[in-house]
């Protein structure tokens, strides 16, 4: 399975019990570390070890028998007492099986079924230490008994005492007045002290009754009750809760992990918080051999409103989410996808959500069956999604395409030539007030949408050649329901692609700073002719304008989706040179600068209307959408890849209209890696106001202002034990922090901590800054190894955050 839970599990907490009720211990005199199969590392310790040392399991001292069950032993004496036993003093070694009992005496019966030892005394099992001052051990089964007992489980790391141990015929061990802990020895930073504990090695976990969690000497937690993993088996059970405090509320979930089946596992969590309500969420997976998937979900009754604000809106009403994911395959070729996801509105997940502050932005729902073939691939989906945003306008909701089929194939002949066909039919399909959306908006309808394609394609290592012609059909079926229009609907338009790309390769050795490349010098050519047609009269259901990059620059198409198809007729130049640094080519510099020139003006827009440009600023309309559409040559485009170092890389790209000398979007990534697992990240963004056109003036994403933010972010490892964590976004523009995170990670053997300050900007999904709010919170997990922890996880929030950090496991 995914995920593995390996929390402690928990009949009832009574933290008001810390004292009362606990059954007194009787603490014993702790054994020096050698005593325990201690060693401590030397020069051979493991650079990620965490422990400051190992439990290690000597060879047994005597073989075992060819029988089992038959009991050899070893001894310096041996004499029958008066009562017929027999007696074996000075240094006794007994072995049965993979059980063997030292001892400087040992008395065995005339019945021979058990023999008695004085201590000190040890017994070993596989990775299993016991020493005690006096025990006796069954002759004929695994029974035994330890007084004044001290236990090691190597493998586990796994280490406490008991005033009488018992190995039960069974193979599992009952401890009386016992605490244990996975501390290194000499450390008690935790233990878990009960007057009752049951160790079961065949099943993986311990029960214990009337147990104390303490730290040092101070008791945190008390359970009449306590069953806990000692392996990473998963096992049923409740999780150690998770607790949230602000200044007015209380935040208490308590999971129950259900061991289903090995293939199957559920968690149910009762959340309690106290401005709101009981919540009840929950979680089902399960795995099979063509099969796997997972159901989530969470339902508040009548939410209490929180402490005001915009939470406070949904005081009264139900609260819910469900989320379904399955993924199976019929066959090697043929797979399926199911996606369902529903929230009650768009704020639950700010309001219920991670406590990170990080929930999704939609939910999906999906049904898609796949087919890859030799030559073709076939695929049929129905496929939408909630948008999570609150409001969220009419204008703002999604299509839904049901169905959509799609049929691709490629085909290839000797001497480069080669032909592909692709195939779209989609019914558009949305749940909106249709008066209440601009009128290309308004439609729902079919669209069949083709383009097959034919060209050659030429490839030498110096260069290559690559004619090609599309032809892009589309085809409507359109219904505006009661939206009073004279538009057709239905439509046709059928628009020829050509387009001509071509490139040389250079090459030449050269030596920079005593170190040999080869160096290639790679100018490109490319022309592309895209005809206007009208397409005033066509909907929008799937598409955006592009803005403007490197890539475009090769690209005949400036619109994503089908719904548009820009006219073009423009020729792009760029030359590219890399430095490569040895055989196999490994690149550390690429350095590129390219530009287009454009014979027509553009008059193709979202508007669609082939024979009417954007009316210009003289005449009331927008500087950029006109300038954009006439200009006579693109901004010049800069992009900049160096591995400096094996440990340091930087990446830059530049876009900068020369007409108007400004530069309209930049980035500059400075990044550090190394082996040790530090990461810096060193980031700064400008881009104009407006610079997307897919992104219009009054859409929720549209800022009124030019961006520049600087991103700064590190995660340095100080030790195998310790992760400092830290982010700053820092909005230059508004003079305003948008994100600051703190972090720490510590590691022990014993024990783990996670300790988060968090202090962000929400903007309520908008680009207004009048509508952001600010956010903040301090975050904690502790870990119990062998336990299990408190806290939400914070090793994925810490990933997203510092890119290229991978947190340590606990």
């Amino acid at each position: 399975m995914g995920k593995r839970h390996a929390g402690a599990a928990l009949a009832g907490l009574i933290t008001s019990g810390l004292t009362f009720g606990a059954s007194q211990t009787m603490a014993l005199e702790p054994l020096p570390a050698w005593q325990l199969d201690w060693h401590p590392w030397a020069e051979d310790r493991p650079a990620e070890a965490l422990c400051r040392g190992t439990y290690v399991m000597p060879v047994y001292r005597l073989p075992a028998t060819d029988e089992p069950g038959q009991v050899r032993s070893e001894s310096d004496s041996a004499y029958y007492g008066d009562e017929g036993e027999t007696i074996l003093g000075g240094e006794v070694i007994l072995r049965r099986g993979d059980s063997q009992l030292e001892s400087p005496r040992v008395s065995v019966p005339p019945e021979r079924d058990w023999a008695y030892a004085k201590g000190p005394l040890a017994l070993r099992d596989i990775n299993l230490l016991v020493r005690g001052e006096a025990g006796e051990v069954s002759l004929n089964s695994d029974a035994a008994s330890i007084d004044t007992a001290h236990f090691v489980v190597h493998d586990q790391h796994l280490r406490g005492d008991a005033l009488q141990l018992e190995r039960l015929e069974d193979g599992r061990f009952r401890l009386t007045s016992a605490s244990f802990t996975t501390c290194d020895p000499g450390s008690n930073l935790w233990q878990l002290v009960t007057s009752d504990l049951v160790l079961d090695r065949e099943s993986g976990f311990g029960t214990a009754r009337h147990a104390r969690l303490k730290m040092g000497n101070v008791p945190v937690f008390y359970w009449p009750w306590v069953r806990f993993p000692i392996d990473d088996r998963r096992h049923t059970g409740f999780l150690w809760p998770v607790l949230g405090f602000s200044s007015d509320s209380l935040d208490y979930a308590q999971p129950f992990y259900w061991n289903i089946a090995p293939n199957q596992d559920a968690t149910i969590t009762p959340r309690w918080i106290s401005d709101r309500g009981l919540l009840l969420a929950g979680e089902y997976r399960y795995l099979f051999p063509s099969d796997a998937g997972q159901i989530e979900g969470a339902y508040l009754t009548s939410d209490g409103g929180g402490s005001g604000g915009s939470g406070s809106r949904y005081e009264g009403e139900d609260r819910w989410y469900v989320d379904y994911l399955h993924r199976g395959r019929f066959d090697a070729r043929t797979s399926y996808d199911l996606r369902y996801g529903a929230a009650s509105d768009g704020r639950y997940f700010d309001d219920f959500g991670s406590p990170f502050g990080n929930g999704p932005n939609n939910m999906q729902r999906l049904a898609r069956l796949d087919y890859r073939g030799d030559l073709w691939h076939l695929e049929a989906r129905a496929q939408g999604f909630q948008k999570l945003e609150d409001p969220l306008r009419d204008r703002d909701k999604p299509f839904y395409r049901l169905p959509s089929l799609n049929a691709n194939a490629r085909w290839t002949q000797p001497g480069g030539w080669y032909q592909q066909w692709r195939s779209n039919a989609t019914y558009f399909w949305r749940d909106v007030d249709r008066n209440q959306v601009p009128l290309r908006e308004a439609a729902i309808g079919t669209r069949l949408h083709l383009s097959p394609v034919t060209g050659w394609r030429f490839d030498e290592t110096w260069g290559h050649l690559e004619p090609r012609v599309e032809w892009l059909y589309t085809a409507y079926d359109l219904d505006y329901g009661e939206r009073q229009t004279e538009r057709d609907t239905s439509l046709q338009r059928a628009v020829p692609v050509a387009s001509v790309d071509g490139g040389l390769i250079f090459e030449r050795e050269l030596e920079l700073g005593g170190r040999e490349y080869r160096q290639t010098l790679e100018p490109r050519i490319n022309y592309a002719y895209v005809p206007a047609r009208d397409q005033s009269e066509f909907p929008d259901f799937d598409t955006g304008e592009r803005a403007f990059s490197w890539n475009q620059l090769w690209s005949p198409y400036r619109f994503s989706g089908a719904d548009r198809v820009g006219d073009l007729n423009r020729v792009s130049l760029g030359v590219d040179t890399r430095l490569l640094e040895d055989a196999r080519g490994r690149e550390r510099l690429a350095f590129g600068v390219g530009q287009a020139f454009y014979f027509d003006d553009r008059y193709i827009d979202m508007e669609g209307d082939a024979d009417t440009l954007p009316r210009p600023p003289e005449e009331g309309g927008n500087f950029e959408r006109w300038y954009n559409a006439t200009r006579d040559r693109s901004s010049l485009v800069t992009r900049l890849d160096w591995q400096i170092s094996d440990t340091w890389s930087s990446r830059w790209q530049w876009i900068y209209d020369d007409k108007q000398q400004r530069t309209e979007r930049t980035s500059l990534d400075l990044s550090y890696r190394s082996q040790a697992g530090h990461v810096l990240n060193l980031g700064y963004r400008w881009e104009l106001q407006g610079f997307d056109p897919s992104v219009e003036p009054d859409d929720d994403e549209f800022r009124d202002y030019n961006r520049e933010e600087f991103d700064l972010s590190i995660a340095w490892r100080l030790s195998p034990r310790v992760d400092l964590i830290g982010r700053a976004v820092y909005d230059s523009t508004n003079e305003r922090m948008l994100d600051q995170v703190a972090g720490v990670q510590w590691n022990d053997c014993c024990y783990g901590l996670q300790l988060v300050w968090r202090e962000w900007v929400d903007d309520n999904d908008t680009a207004r800054v009048a509508d952001d709010t600010d956010e903040s919170g301090i975050f904690l997990r502790f870990v119990f190894k062998g336990l299990g922890g408190v806290g939400g996880h914070a090793g994925d929030y810490f990933e997203r955050a510092v890119p290229g950090y991978r947190t340590t496991a606990f």
